[in-house]
């Protein structure tokens, strides 16, 4: 396996939330820090963006609906029309969140429902408050609180052959896993499964990904790295990726034949990390020669 990285777009402050549209074979993602919505269409290299004015940090096409989407804006979700290559969409509906926290990281089940988690900034930009955030399921225009006491919600991934929900709160250190049942659309029985000190990982578990052999592929914020486990045996370290970015926040398998791993990076003052630079730093990255296969991402059903 002789992996080969490409940088396939730049000049992201906080890159984030890649999702893999089989439909449109495209790549969608956000950037956070930049208050803008992307597309990537591998077969003419072409990005484009528009602006979204607010804290973006997830972008989901509608199943069904041609050039519309689900976004983040802030506390609320937005369902939005953007044919994907002029500057500025339009809002068509508002789903609202009433816990008062910016909505993070989200991903969709199977069955089409959005699962995504908030973080709580402190006031004076420093950081953000511990523990005071949320982990929720939206199904439709409903949305149902699953677990609380949260500080960053981050990473997800399904199994559901093996009935299992994967989920990352980035400061506690740890990939977890919840007993998922795709039908009723409930979790339980959360457990760590992967600690990163127990390996010497530096850095957070940020976003991740599954392939088709049921491994995961977990990015480390600050640690410069992608790292690959098995979350059927408990702190199973199998591969580590080494990227030319410190601040890896999220992968999504895709391109044709799903064996493409896009990975988004972040360029922000974290810690006592000086300032990081472009080009390398809040790039996008195309990874191929990993030898694996992932699964497209999952549209929201509305």
């Amino acid at each position: 396996m002789v992996p080969h990285i490409e940088r396939i777009a730049e000049n992201c402050m906080l890159a984030e939330g890649p999702h893999w549209d089989k439909e449109t074979q495209s790549l969608y993602f956000v950037d956070i820090a930049g208050q803008a919505i992307y597309r990537y269409v591998p077969a003419t290299k072409k990005v484009t963006k528009a602006s979204t004015g607010a804290h973006v940090s997830l972008i989901i096409p509608v199943k069904g609906q041609k050039d519309t989407f689900v976004i983040s804006s802030e506390r609320e979700l937005r369902i939005v029309s953007w044919n994907g290559e002029s500057d500025n969409f339009t809002v068509l509906k508002k789903i609202e969140n009433d816990s008062g926290n910016n909505i993070n990281d989200g991903k969709c089940d199977p069955k089409g429902r959005l699962w995504t988690g908030t973080m709580a900034l402190k006031e004076d930009g420093g950081g953000v408050v511990e523990g005071v955030s949320e982990f929720y399921v939206v199904e439709k225009d409903k949305i149902t609180k699953v677990a609380d006491k949260i500080t960053v919600s981050n990473g997800l991934a399904f199994n559901t052959g093996l009935k299992k929900m994967y989920y990352i709160d980035s400061p506690i250190g740890t990939v977890d896993e919840f007993d998922f049942d795709l039908e009723s659309g409930t979790v339980e029985n959360r457990k760590p499964i992967f600690t990163l000190s127990r390996h010497d990982i530096p850095g957070y578990a940020d976003g991740m990904t599954i392939d088709s052999d049921g491994n995961l592929w977990v990015s480390i914020f600050g640690g410069g790295r992608i790292v690959k486990i098995d979350p059927r045996k408990p702190e199973s370290l199998l591969y580590t990726l080494s990227l030319p970015a410190k601040q890896p926040t999220s992968v999504a398998f895709g391109g044709s034949n799903l064996d493409e791993l896009y990975i988004t990076t972040a360029r922000i003052k974290f810690g006592p990390d000086a300032e990081l630079l472009p080009p390398e730093n809040g790039a996008i990255y195309k990874v191929t020669g990993l030898g694996v296969r992932g699964f497209p991402g999952e549209r929201f059903v509305l």
